[in-house]
């Protein structure tokens, strides 16, 4: 009955207020907001991550001009004859078509007739001048090569105010209507000399625009200027190997028909026998491979003839070969999805290889449609349930709708290579969650205020939230509980004390307490309270806690490890106080406390007391008179069997007259299998037994044989201490009812 009225209650304020959030999120969608977009892109960047494509061998190489072969035949540029040279051996070695990512924009300073300009200019012997000018032209050579060869030459598109027209060597028909609208424009080109341009077979762009990051994502296969219609340098390629004589854009309107009327946008490009999906305008989805040794040969094996005529054949026979500048310097460096830094030509290469491949990452022409139908679809059903499931269910339905959605997206990478965005449907599950509950929120935290109000000045915060969760808590009294409590303290505070300020005593008790607190809260303890340099702490309540004695047990060990790791890197640290070596000690003891409100009608505080509680104090403080430093009562031993303890002695503490047998936790399972220990542990054992037993000599013997590990296992001042007593009590026999307990004389 209450839910049902919290539903007719919710519907202006709740609700609505959630169906309002969600159509802001179906606005953004259809804005295209770049933020959110950007959110998409790296989504799919982790999945292109996590799966790259896998490289196969694919008729595609790059001769790398890297640092090795700049120092084997000199500083860039190189002589055009050095290109000419290159370019011919992989003609021979049968390339199909050789692409190059350089652009020889000017004329080679190296060809002779420029030395003679530049030998004209300084008024140097005319007939050396004529000599030079009766070599022949690098570039012409250049040139000369070029009409031997299947070669595509590449320009840098710009839009920098001065123009220059780009000339494509392919014919361009159009399935559909124009698509000139939604192609990317440039006004300027950086050109090759006319002479090689005229010479190439084919002339492709080198162009790549990133996304808004810089990071390229797509790799643009149609560029234009003005009203003319040019391929990259990896289509061309493409082209000039097939021997085509045009590449065919079909577009969304296409029918099969060229021509046609209103711009409209692109859905794939076709050359020779390759059909290529690609973006509205023409970009095709880059799927990066991880970086392959196998794809790229160093252009100074070429030149230098390491490679014999077979292997050059076995390379480069039928393959398309990409010339890029890998040497420092020279590198025309681009950020993908795989790498921060990758060389502009791997991009080039890769997107060739992704079409002779068929291997294509698309957005399919409904990803758009499912995306806001998910959005809709996924905000109606939580503004349905959240009023019904409350906020810690409807999170786990959300939790649960937003795990389906990124899976989803995945699977549909991983099995189909499609690119589904997950991020406004995601959105709007958050979106949604957020505003449902804490408008929610909010009302119930104004319901609650008023106690709030009336106690806050009297109780502790913590003790304030119980009660207005529920009232019923303003009542002393607790319940008993079989617990286990911690009593923790510094050794020897008031010594450190002198050395710092009351400003660094705190700072100092801060980075110690802190990573202490965290350890035993990691272990679902309940810090009781701080007592100056001391830590209590206990287990089994609030909560229960089943592994109450093994998380307490876990927890002290651990607080000595990293005690041991402070003692290292904290003195290091100038502007933190620390002393040079600091010690604690550590009591565990289990068994019935009363835990819950304890204290006066005047002040509150959620505790505990009982005998347990007093004996695990005492037993803490036995630690600096045995020189251990954890120390654990027989009920605790009892419940931890598995970890590594021995008996220390049995003490009568004081303000208890019943003994206590105290022993010392040194390890966990592991060091209780450890064979050494296990040694040990009989050995010390016997001893124990041998000196309540009056048996001197044998309880010698056994202390011993057991001082070297004793000093390992941190029980050497335990030895002397057993090993004056026998001293004392050879010397002054004990009485007959002597029953070996020790009395403690100080807490």
């Amino acid at each position: 009955m209450l839910v049902n009225r919290s539903i007719t209650v919710d519907w202006k304020g709740t609700i609505l207020p959630g169906a309002l959030a969600l159509l802001a999120v179906l606005v953004l969608q259809l804005a295209e907001v770049s933020a959110l977009t950007r959110v998409g892109q790296l989504v799919f960047d982790s999945y292109v991550r996590a799966e790259p494509r896998q490289y196969q061998s694919a008729p595609v190489k790059v001769v790398d001009i890297d640092e090795a072969s700049i120092r084997k035949f000199g500083q860039w540029p190189w002589p055009r004859t050095e290109v000419a040279r290159l370019i011919q051996e992989l003609g021979t070695a049968g390339a199909s078509v050789v692409a190059l990512d350089i652009v020889f924009s000017e004329p080679d300073r190296t060809s002779p007739p420029q030395i003679a300009d530049r030998l004209k200019q300084m008024n140097a012997d005319p007939m050396i001048e004529a000599a030079l000018r009766r070599l022949p032209d690098n570039d012409a050579q250049l040139a000369q090569t070029l009409r031997e060869v299947p070669v595509v030459t590449g320009f840098f598109l710009s839009n920098d105010p001065k123009q220059a027209e780009a000339a494509p060597k392919a014919g361009f028909a159009i399935s559909g209507s124009t698509p000139l609208g939604v192609i990317e424009n440039y006004r300027n080109a950086i050109l090759p000399l006319a002479s090689l341009e005229t010479a190439a077979t084919g002339n492709g762009s080198l162009t790549l625009s990133g996304d808004s990051d810089g990071i390229i994502r797509k790799a643009p296969l149609l560029v234009r200027q003005g009203e003319q219609i040019l391929p990259s340098l990896s289509l061309e390629a493409l082209r000039v190997a097939q021997g085509a004589g045009s590449i065919t854009i079909k577009t969304s309107d296409g029918s099969g028909n060229i021509g046609g009327g209103a711009e409209s946008e692109i859905t794939s490009v076709k050359v020779g026998q390759f059909e290529v999906p690609t973006t509205r305008n023409g970009g095709l989805w880059m799927y990066y491979a991880a970086p392959h040794p196998e794809r790229v040969v160093p252009a100074w094996k070429i030149l230098s003839g390491a490679l014999s005529p077979d292997e050059m054949a076995a390379q480069f026979g039928g393959h398309i070969v990409f010339i890029g500048a890998g040497a420092i310097g020279l590198r025309d460096l681009v950020s993908t999805p795989i790498r921060e830094r990758e060389l502009g030509v791997m991009v080039h290469a890769e997107a060739t290889e992704q079409i002779i491949l068929g291997q294509f990452l698309t957005r399919p022409d409904w990803s758009t449609g499912l995306e806001r139908a998910l959005v809709v679809l996924f905000g109606v059903l939580l503004l349905w349930l959240l009023p019904r499931l409350g906020a810690v269910r409807g999170a786990a339905q959300g939790l649960v709708l937003a795990g389906a959605t990124l899976a989803g997206s995945w699977y549909a990478f991983h099995s189909f290579h499609f690119l589904l965005d997950p991020t406004y449907p995601m959105l709007a599950i958050l979106v949604v969650y957020i505003t449902e509950t804490g408008l929610t929120y909010y009302r119930e935290e104004r319901r609650r205020s008023y106690i709030h109000r009336a106690f806050d000045r009297y109780l502790s915060p913590e003790l304030v939230s119980r009660i207005a969760a529920d009232p019923r808590q303003l009542e002393l009294g607790g319940e008993v509980r079989q617990m286990t409590v911690l009593f923790c303290d510094i050794r020897g505070f008031s010594r450190i004390s002198e050395q710092f300020s009351p400003k660094d005593i705190v700072r100092f008790l801060i980075n110690f307490l802190t990573p202490m607190s965290d350890i035993l809260l990691a272990r679902k303890a309940t810090i009781d309270k701080y007592i100056g340099d001391a830590i209590v702490a206990f287990w089994n309540a609030p909560l229960d806690d089943p592994q109450q004695y093994e998380n307490a047990a876990r927890s002290a060990l651990a607080m000595i490890e990293k005690l041991e790791r402070l003692n290292i890197e904290m003195p290091s640290k100038p502007d933190e106080p620390w002393p040079d070596q600091v010690k604690i000690g550590i009591g565990l003891n289990a068994g019935p406390c009363c835990v819950g409100n304890m204290g006066s009608a005047q002040r509150l505080s959620y505790s505990l007391i009982g005998d347990t509680v007093n004996l695990a104090s005492r037993i803490e403080g036995m630690t600096k008179y045995y020189g251990i430093r954890i120390a654990i009562g027989s009920a605790m031993r009892a419940e931890i069997p598995q970890f590594a303890a021995v008996v220390v002695d049995l003490v009568r503490v004081v303000g208890r007259e019943r003994p206590e047998e105290i022993s010392a936790l040194i390890g966990d399972q592991l060091v209780s299998a450890d064979p050494q220990f296990h040694r040990f542990s009989e050995s010390h054992s016997a001893m124990i037994a041998a000196f309540r037993r009056k048996d001197w000599e044998t309880a010698l013997q056994r202390l011993d044989e057991a001082t070297e590990t004793a000093r390992n296992f941190g029980i050497e001042k335990v030895h002397e201490l057993y090993r004056e007593r026998i001293a004392a009590l050879k010397a002054v026999p004990p009485p007959a009812d002597w029953d070996g307990v020790f009395v403690a004389t100080e807490k």
